[in-house]
């Protein structure tokens, strides 16, 4: 059995659970998931039994702990270099890691007003929030510049998969869900990445989960 086990909340609407999911899956490792539900009475009480941070996602390897999305994914991409995580080239692996930088601490309105809430077909006035159009215009732009740039080794950001992907995986499930438009060159890539193995089988487990509160105090927005 897999000493690796990854500790996820709802796979609707966490975000951050998706991405580390993704990448974890892409090494082909094994591993164990607990899903922890969110926003109930006992949420906090379950967390703590995995996390020092109090939140979700937890990446449990052996007696290493890793919390926090975007350090359990360079966590994986060192521990397991053959899945290359990140590109080999030092200049584009800078460039990859901008890019997954600037969505791990950035486009605060579109989390706030646009939350992942995969099953979900739905319009609601966050589309039109201050900040929002701002933030998906940049996101597309900047998804547009990568795959001008890298298109041709591959159908993601970068060519082949790698954790930048992974960190965009939950706003290609927010522009679906708000019905926010693809620039026209983006839709194969929109497809690659929601057309994912691992990225199937979390929308399916997301769909079957019952109806829950929008968490708050467990996972980042």
């Amino acid at each position: 059995m897999s000493d690796i086990t990854l500790v996820v909340g709802s796979k609707n609407f966490s975000s951050w659970s998706l991405r580390p999911y993704l990448a974890l899956a892409h090494t082909g490792q094994s591993f164990r998931e607990v899903l922890v539900p969110l926003d109930t009475p006992e949420t906090a009480a379950l967390i703590a039994m995995h996390s020092p941070s109090g939140r979700v996602p937890v990446l449990k390897h052996g007696d290493t702990v890793v919390w926090d999305s975007l350090s359990i994914c360079e966590y994986l991409a060192e521990t397991f270099p053959d899945a290359r995580l990140w590109p080999r080239d030092s200049a584009t692996r800078a460039m990859a890691r901008s890019v997954t930088s600037e969505m791990h601490s950035g486009f605060q309105a579109l989390r706030t007003h646009l939350p992942m809430d995969i099953s979900a077909r739905k319009t609601v006035p966050g589309v039109d929030a201050p900040g929002v159009h701002a933030d998906v215009a940049r996101i597309q732009a900047l998804w547009a510049g990568c795959r001008e740039r890298y298109g041709k080794e591959g159908p993601f950001l970068f060519g082949a998969f790698s954790i930048a992907d992974a960190f965009y995986a939950p706003v290609i499930t927010r522009f679906v869900t708000y019905g926010v438009p693809f620039r026209p060159e983006l839709t194969a890539y929109r497809d690659a990445v929601l057309g994912l193995p691992a990225m199937l089988k979390w929308t399916e487990a997301a769909a079957g989960e019952p109806p829950l509160a929008r968490y708050r105090q467990a996972s980042k927005p």
